[in-house]
């Protein structure tokens, strides 16, 4: 059994400029999060893909990332274009109000 390697990840959100995304159809949408899946899997444990927001022609990506370079490879390995990349330190809620 080997150990396995973790890798402290820090979180991104992507935003990428992808004229008429909110009327791709689900087909459409599913091929793109297929074609980021099959990059993911080249570049892990250093990635992982929360979830995204899709609105009007951009998407906002949540990612997991040890560095924004993976976060660009892994746009080059999709083809899915990667705009401004923004590390997230920290997220509050409306649980926050009580700390």
């Amino acid at each position: 059994m080997t150990d396995a390697v973790i890798i402290p990840l820090k979180r991104y959100m992507i935003e990428r400029d992808i004229p008429g995304v909110g009327g791709m159809s689900v087909v459409e949408l599913c091929g793109a999060a297929r074609s980021s899946n099959r990059a993911i899997e080249k570049l892990q444990p250093a990635i992982q893909w929360q979830h995204s927001y899709v609105a009007g022609d951009k998407t906002y990506c949540i990612y997991l990332a040890d560095s924004e370079e993976t976060i660009r490879k892994h746009s080059e390995i999709s083809g899915i274009p990667a705009g401004r990349i923004t590390e997230i330190p920290q997220i509050i809620d409306p649980l926050t109000a009580n700390n």
